[in-house]
């Protein structure tokens, strides 16, 4: 029998088209699901085979081998909504910046537009814990990822950036959060196609996700409809190359990612050996 091919995913709302019905198209399959940071640790340990994980982990990950898996992402062309900074003071003047512990690529995207659009580089940098609520945090501003950054009660704060869109202002591109990356030397046989058949089912019902989980997260059955199917981008195009091209290069100038990374994806291994 073969073994078993271990994936990562997350149960954020925004990832579940992503591995939709995945168990039963794939019964070889083994689904282990945990927090983006914790894939990205996991994936590097070769605990998995493939994960879906932040892109700046793949940027600090090509030196073990990684590779993407081409065509997904989980991306966003404007507003995401689920990616926030709220600050109690002008973004210009924040020194505390607390980060949401289940994020890796918002963590850099963060300081990386702070620098850019106003050239700020807080002094402090802490975390705030996976449960902890928004406002028990005393920081400057605090990022915010997930189902949470879209519940959070804005009027308490002095300014609120989505960052999807303060990217796409920025730069013109859209920004890839999440991509499936596949450890070296992993063989995934028929996988890649079972995912592109689990992503189209997936957004084929999203009427059913949006049900399912709203209700679950406080969030009415329409928006959710309309952020898995309008806000987020599940391909990874070339305006999507381009986007996580341009953040390389601008994380890596703050030191967040190594420099000079190239993109490298992933190919079936017997297509490959007939090249």
């Amino acid at each position: 029998m073969d073994a078993p091919i271990r994936v990562g995913a997350v149960s954020y709302l925004n990832a579940k088209p992503l591995y939709y019905n995945l168990k039963e198209l794939a019964p070889n399959v083994d689904l282990v699901m945990d927090v983006p940071s914790q894939l990205a640790a996991r994936l590097a340990r070769g605990e998995l085979d493939v994960a879906l994980i932040p892109s700046v982990e793949y940027l600090r990950g090509v030196e073990l081998g990684y590779e993407i898996l081409p065509g997904f992402a989980i991306a966003a062309r404007g507003a995401v909504r689920s990616v926030k900074l709220f600050s109690r003071v002008p973004f210009a003047e924040i020194k505390r910046l607390a980060l949401d512990a289940g994020s890796r690529t918002s963590q850099a995207l963060v300081q990386v537009w702070l620098d850019a659009v106003h050239k700020v580089r807080p002094s402090t940098i802490e975390t705030l814990p996976l449960g902890t609520p928004v406002l028990e945090s005393t920081a400057d501003a605090v990022l915010v990822i997930g189902d949470r950054a879209m519940k959070v009660d804005e009027s308490a704060f002095h300014a609120v950036v989505d960052l999807a869109e303060a990217w796409n202002k920025l730069t013109g591109l859209p920004f890839v959060f999440a991509l499936w990356v596949v450890r070296a030397g992993a063989d995934l046989g028929q996988l890649p196609q079972v995912l592109e058949k689990s992503r189209a089912e997936g957004l084929a019902h999203a009427d059913d996700l949006a049900a399912l989980h709203g209700p679950r997260l406080g969030l009415d059955v329409s928006t959710c409809y309309d952020y898995l199917t309008r806000v987020l981008s599940y391909e990874l195009g070339e305006p999507e190359i381009a986007g996580l091209r341009r953040f390389a290069v601008m994380a890596a100038a703050l030191d967040l990612a190594p420099e000079g990374v190239e993109l490298v994806f992933h190919r079936r291994r017997d297509l490959a050996a007939r090249r």
